[in-house]
């Protein structure tokens, strides 16, 4: 095998094959190994010198043994060495697809066309051309009664059944990526662990105007039915986010708070709604009437 594989193939290969080995066996994430582990990228340089000093050792130990033989064995050695790397069978294999015959037997191919001294081979067309030719022949019918005769799917319809598939993943996706949501998707959370999370939120950002019970302070009370700028989820996801009034409300949390964690807060401030807080606030801004209890008092 050595023989037949010359030195500047070999070590590429078996480095290779060494590397592939050590990424998959490390796992090192999304990054390459020789990369997240500097220790990786000295051992395998470290690999590649001693590949090379091991075929530069043979190299070596063959020219010593090439001096000690005879005349007669030297130049058999020298001519399989020359032999070895002269890739025979890469070369006929190379003739076969050119289909072309030797220099030694154009003459019987030579035409009666003769212009200014050259002449005119009549060659075959290489058979890699022609089984080229006949595997589209082959493809072109199969595509055409596929497409064509039955009516299967084309480009478009491909196209509209992906479009769609992609629409169904997105959706799917969104149900579980809490950071999507917005002011139009936010639903109102009531998971014990959502809640845990939004009074979390609120022990660490609200209390200070708003009191650790919701009684209010700065902020307005959060605990009656009362709201300056509209109740439900919705509207105060949209005051959380976007910020109170101008000049004299709260900030805009949507610059420190992720999407998820101000649906969160804003499921807890929601559920204090109706609790008895130590000092509450005299109630601000307008009694809020959810959309659909209104409606249902008025049918």
């Amino acid at each position: 095998m050595r023989k037949l594989v010359p030195s500047w193939v070999r070590v590429p290969v078996v480095f290779f094959i060494i590397f592939g080995v050590v990424e998959f066996f490390i796992d090192s994430g999304e990054k390459p190994a020789f990369i997240e582990y500097p220790v990786v990228l000295l051992f395998l340089f470290l690999v590649l010198l001693i590949l090379i000093a091991i075929e530069a050792i043979i190299g070596a130990l063959e020219n010593v043994m090439l001096h000690k033989l005879d005349e007669e064995a030297k130049a058999k050695f020298l001519a399989d060495k020359e032999k070895a790397y002269q890739f025979t069978w890469l070369k006929k294999t190379y003739t076969k697809l050119l289909g072309q015959k030797p220099i030694e037997e154009e003459g019987e191919i030579i035409l009666d066309h003769n212009y200014d001294g050259i002449k005119e081979l009549d060659n075959n067309l290489p058979p890699w051309w022609l089984y080229g030719f006949y595997i589209s022949i082959i493809f072109a019918v199969v595509y055409l009664i596929r497409y064509h005769v039955f009516d299967g799917p084309g480009q478009i319809d491909e196209l509209e059944t992906e479009l769609a598939e992609a629409k169904i993943a997105i959706e799917e996706y969104k149900k579980t990526a809490k950071d999507l949501v917005d002011i139009n998707t936010v639903t109102l959370l009531t998971d014990a662990g959502d809640l845990s999370a939004g009074k979390a939120v609120f022990n660490t950002n609200c209390v200070a105007c708003h009191m650790a019970d919701g009684g209010g302070g700065i902020g307005p009370n959060l605990t009656d039915d009362h709201w300056i700028l509209g109740g439900g989820i919705k509207n105060v996801f949209k005051t959380v986010s976007e910020g109170g009034r101008s000049g004299k409300g709260m900030i805009a949390w949507k610059t420190q708070l992720k999407p998820s964690q101000i649906a969160q807060v804003s499921s807890y401030v929601l559920s204090l709604q109706g609790t008895t807080p130590a000092n509450p606030k005299p109630p601000e801004g307008d009694i809020w009437v959810a959309e659909d209890t209104e409606a249902k008092a008025q049918e």
